[in-house]
């Protein structure tokens, strides 16, 4: 087991929240509240639910991961390769890199557990050696070479300490180095999406930072930060061991000058109540300020049960903002709206009308906007409003299609 200071943290933690003690989210709750909405008997049990289990995480202090990890080798011939496609109509075909089973970032809302953080984390030590094999099958010589893309990493924060004090970030990273060099001609491309702030790209190993690795990819990744929408204070509570903001926008700085593709941005959990004409104009401002110019947004989705804890978070923060997550959510009329493993997203009308003000917000800035099936087909969005590769060629989750050169 190998201990570790995290490279950040904030001074607020779910622990220290002055006054703040965790309560019954029931239908008397949502009424004190003033919920205009009436839940399902269904939906009700499960915030109950839901809350009961908080508070016992909350007593027992299992809502934050502990910083500390476990290496492990694995058998590189004997792992399944994984295709990232949650909605079976995915355009790219794209394999996950998945280096480590947990996560240190923390994110309360997690979309992989839920914000369940109790498990042990494990780093895979080797596993840039199933990386090898997998691009030397797909890419290789004697493969098809189609165009894949290498998703670096939708189950885990890609450059996390476990990954970076350990250097297998950096050994995955050489391993496509390699592949390029020996098979120029490959249409294997390396797309990253990460919560990386700048110390963590400047990390060494071998003597080579994140950044100087992944100047020598240029042409051949993009890097998308991962941000969200939502006020500060409580973005440091909900992710504990994520860069701020600020230090995730100056990775996307020195990124861009390195000559290395960063120009769009995966922008989730965007929390609904949060999205006033000021805080969206400030938000993106921010964004194009660093060069970005595509956005794939991402409501906030949650198991209802999980949504009693998000809730009550933000209810520390201002009554009126839980009153209004609640009402976005849990009409029932919305029961149907749900996404991979029964995550519930906001109303869909509600949330066309937040995807229209961050538009008209965004065409002002020569910002374009990728949308994935899943959400196209659930709001009922047409190509002629939002083209699937738009015109900064971009598709999908954000991937840029401009990279395979001939698009």
């Amino acid at each position: 087991m190998i201990d570790f200071e995290p490279v950040y943290s904030h001074r607020s933690t779910v622990y220290n929240l002055l006054g703040f003690e965790p309560g019954k989210v029931d239908g008397a709750y949502l009424k004190a509240l003033g919920v205009g909405v009436e839940p399902s008997e269904e939906t009700l049990e499960a915030l109950r639910r839901g809350s009961e289990v908080f508070e016992r995480r909350f007593r027992e202090h299992l809502l934050i991961p502990r910083q500390r990890f476990c290496l492990e080798d694995i058998a590189p011939a004997s792992v399944t390769p994984v295709i990232h496609n949650y909605t079976g109509r995915c355009p790219t075909l794209t394999y996950e890199i998945n280096p480590v089973k947990g996560c240190t970032v923390g994110c309360q809302y997690c979309l992989v557990s839920d914000g369940v953080h109790e498990q042990e984390l494990m780093a895979y030590d080797n596993y840039h050696l199933y990386v090898r094999r997998l691009l030397e099958e797909h890419n290789g010589p004697g493969s098809d070479n189609a165009r894949h893309y290498y998703y670096f990493s939708p189950k885990t924060e890609a450059f996390q300490e476990a990954t970076l004090y350990t250097g297998i970030a950096h050994r995955i990273l050489r391993e496509f180095i390699e592949h390029f060099r020996r098979c120029p001609h490959s249409n294997a491309r390396l797309f990253i999406a990460s919560k990386a702030g700048a110390k963590h790209l400047q990390i060494a190993d071998g003597g080579e930072t994140v950044l100087d690795l992944f100047a020598r990819l240029k042409g051949r990744m993009q890097f998308n930060t991962s941000v969200s929408i939502m006020p500060d204070a409580f973005r440091d509570i909900l992710e504990p061991y994520a860069a701020p903001l600020s230090e995730r926008l100056e990775a996307v700085r020195l990124c861009s000058e390195k000559g290395v593709a960063a120009d769009s941005a995966l922008v989730q959990p965007i929390i609904t109540p949060w999205l006033t004409r000021e805080h969206i104009e400030s938000f993106f401002g921010a964004l194009r300020g660093v060069g970005i110019i595509n956005y794939k947004p991402e409501f906030l989705t949650a198991c209802v049960e999980n949504l009693s804890m998000l809730g009550q978070y933000l209810g520390w923060f201002d009554k009126g903002l839980e009153r209004q997550l609640y009402e976005d959510y849990l009409m029932p009329s919305n029961e149907s709206h749900r996404k991979q493993r029964a995550r519930i997203a906001p109303d869909k009308a509600r949330s066309r009308a937040y995807l229209k003000a961050m538009m008209e917000c965004t065409d002002h800035l020569g910002m374009s906007v990728s949308i994935c099936y899943w959400v196209r087909k659930q709001l009922g969005i047409e190509e002629s409003q939002i083209p699937f590769i738009n015109r900064n060629g971009f598709q999908c989750l954000g991937y840029q299609s401009k990279l395979f050169g001939d698009v």
